[in-house]
């Protein structure tokens, strides 16, 4: 990788540390997305059947930037993943639950 007057840019490493809690992971059935000018904001949500209120497990909060490199690199990921196990087969239909989420406090 070169700077705009030639010059050879060292590649940086990014030294990614993941411990054991976050490496279990939270599973989500639902994802709720919010945005402004400055960020977006992804809710990842656990609905779970016959309950009548989800909660949210994970907020996370990107840049616009950000969020348009996480549009293409899950794209290429499904890409990948259909490539390898046959096409996701998706309903068609727009899931039914509850939505009626308040914020933090509310019941």
């Amino acid at each position: 990788m070169s700077d705009e007057k030639g010059h050879k840019i060292p590649d940086q490493q990014i030294n990614v540390e993941l411990s054991e809690e976050v490496a279990e992971g939270v599973y989500s059935n639902l994802a709720m997305i919010a945005h402004s000018n400055s960020e977006f904001v992804i809710d990842f949500i656990r609905l779970m059947p016959g309950v009548p209120k989800a909660k949210v497990k994970s907020r996370i909060i990107v840049t616009p930037d950000h969020a348009k490199r996480l549009l293409a690199a899950l794209k290429d990921n499904v890409e990948k993943y259909e490539a390898a196990f046959g096409k996701i087969n998706q309903s068609g239909e727009t899931p039914q639950f509850p939505m009626s989420f308040g914020t933090p406090g509310e019941a």
